[in-house]
């Protein structure tokens, strides 16, 4: 998974958006990914900074990953980015 971040001035609450391509796989597979991401952000919104707007880029792994595994990683990548607010 690839995480971009980009501070927006005055934008509000944090906004996310989701990328998953073909090369993932079928679109029942893409959907259940997205909607595991999207699970995972709204869980951890409160937690993140606001003026934010975050891309999620999914990776073919995703596609096999659990929804535990995609929270992991998340956080991972959140804290690295430096846009959590804890």
């Amino acid at each position: 998974m690839t995480l971009s971040v980009l501070a927006m001035k005055n934008a509000g609450p944090c906004r996310a958006g989701f990328i998953t391509t073909r090369a993932i796989g079928s679109a029942t597979i893409r959907n259940r990914i997205r909607r595991r991401l999207r699970e995972v952000v709204r869980k951890h919104q409160h937690d993140l900074r606001e003026d934010l707007w975050i891309v999620l880029i999914a990776r073919r792994d995703a596609g096999s990953a659990s929804y535990r595994a995609l929270e992991d990683e998340w956080l991972r990548l959140a804290k690295r980015a430096s846009i959590l607010a804890l």
